[in-house]
């Protein structure tokens, strides 16, 4: 994935804090013709969604995809399941990896790539426990005063 053709739509931000990523994969989206517009506007949210198994194939559930008023009786469901597009032997992967006990599928972001195709970026993920998420802010906030006095000291030399 080039990080520099992306045009990210939607990001999962709580997903890094509250989960340990285990491994990432991008997938394609099926998507009907009123949900398009809205995305296109980033009225869409996946901060709450997850991906499930349903049969042998992978959806996203609980992402909210704004309606789009101008679709009149065409429009759809702002919830809907959407079907994620990955070859078979990722979803192979991904389904012997969803057996081991608390593991679970999120997005992370939702981006266009360079061929302006929208993309999910998914991840296989356990959850932290409180211990860790402190650690990890005891950590982040070391990084920020570390870079802080760095700063100065550079300033005052």
């Amino acid at each position: 994935m080039s990080k520099r053709h992306k045009k990210i739509i939607a990001q999962n931000r709580k997903a890094r804090f509250n989960y340990n990523i285990l491994e990432t994969f991008e997938a394609g989206i099926v998507l009907k013709g009123s949900e398009m517009k809205p995305i296109r506007d980033a009225k869409i949210s996946i901060s709450e969604s997850f991906a499930e198994f349903s049969k042998s194939e992978l959806f996203l559930l609980n992402c909210h995809v704004s309606e789009y008023v101008k679709a009149g009786v065409f429009g759809h469901n702002p919830v809907r399941p959407k079907k994620l597009l990955l070859h078979k032997k990722q979803l192979n992967k991904l389904f012997g990896l969803l057996k081991m006990k608390g593991q679970s599928i999120v997005p992370l972001s939702l981006y266009f790539n360079e061929k302006n195709r929208l993309k999910v970026e998914l991840a296989l993920v356990s959850g932290k426990k409180l211990y860790d998420k402190r650690a990890d802010e005891k950590q982040k906030d070391w990084d920020r005063e570390k870079m802080a006095l760095m700063k100065e000291k550079n300033q005052i030399q």
